[in-house]
């Protein structure tokens, strides 16, 4: 695919819902970032917010932390994170209790990267879940949760191939799992193939487009390279030149992602979730590009009629 191709309809922005993704922050300056998106995104309404997990329960406290606030000052429905990596299945068991106790109904339950990194060999957890569907497993025999899991459209870098990706897929849709959320992914072709061969795998939870706002193209690229996803021709000569005009950068950035959503909103789609990286400006112009307004805006126009 040469490049998204759309045709803007009026009422877009009404059929259109959005998930918004956060990481807990490690410093206060990073904090108050946070809570300056968590402000700006907040009346978009999005359907729900995760909040990432570390490794091994590297960020345990600093998560829980982060969705306790966006509970108890915020009107944003939270998903915690849950991961496998590095931790015994007690200790993952009393995770999910600590956060269901606060109130928290949806997860996004994740094997997680390796405690190396990503391109390192996994290991289990001698006393752990093997995987993500062990974890859905085990978290939906614990509550009536609303679970998230995750999707490859370009497979997992550590797959054979994809009727193995699919076949984990299908282990997690069966154990519980309410929706997949997609790894980010910059060709519509490749995720629709995806979704066509799930289907035909009998895999039919929700596969939620994962959509990654360009904050920083050769960061992104270099990141692609190593988690194996495809970044077009055609997108790299978008950004080509500039790697010091961060204002174009931003405008190109937010063009290039509204153009994608609503070629995937031209194919049927009408959930999406955004990566933030912590970061509103992109989103919030993408989310008014495909129609999807500010409540705030609507009621300060409304007093003005």
């Amino acid at each position: 695919m040469n490049q998204f191709r759309f045709s803007r309809r009026p009422d877009i922005g009404d059929k259109v819902r959005v998930s918004f993704e956060f990481f807990p922050p490690k410093t206060d300056e990073m904090e108050a970032r946070l809570w300056d998106t968590v402000t700006r995104l907040e009346p978009l309404k999005p359907k729900f917010v995760s909040v990432t997990y570390g490794a091994g329960g590297s960020t345990r406290e600093r998560t829980a932390r982060t969705v306790k606030r966006i509970l108890n000052e915020t009107t944003l429905t939270p998903a915690a994170h849950m991961t496998c990596v590095d931790a015994a299945r007690d200790q993952v068991d009393a995770v999910v209790r600590e956060f269901a106790d606060m109130g928290v109904t949806r997860f996004v339950a994740l094997r997680g990267d390796p405690a190396a990194g990503v391109g390192t060999a996994y290991r289990p957890h001698p006393d752990g879940y093997a995987n993500g569907a062990e974890l859905v497993g085990a978290m939906k025999s614990a509550g009536d949760f609303d679970i998230s899991v995750s999707a490859y459209p370009e497979k997992h870098p550590e797959s054979p191939d994809f009727a193995t990706d699919f076949d984990m897929l299908k282990r997690k849709a069966d154990n519980g799992a309410t929706r997949a959320i997609t790894q980010f992914f910059f060709d519509n072709d490749l995720y629709e193939r995806y979704v066509e061969r799930a289907r035909r795998a009998g895999i039919y939870i929700p596969i939620v487009p994962g959509i990654l706002p360009v904050h920083n193209f050769t960061q992104v690229a270099n990141f692609s390279a190593r988690c194996g996803a495809l970044v077009p021709a055609w997108l790299a000569e978008r950004f080509e030149g500039l790697q010091n005009d961060p204002q174009t950068h931003a405008l190109v950035a937010s063009a290039v992602a509204a153009e994608q959503v609503l070629d995937l909103v031209e194919r049927g789609v009408s959930d999406f979730h955004f990566y933030t990286m912590n970061r509103a400006d992109l989103v919030f112009a993408i989310c008014h590009m495909i129609g999807i307004r500010s409540h705030e805006t609507e009621a300060a126009g409304s007093a003005a009629a």
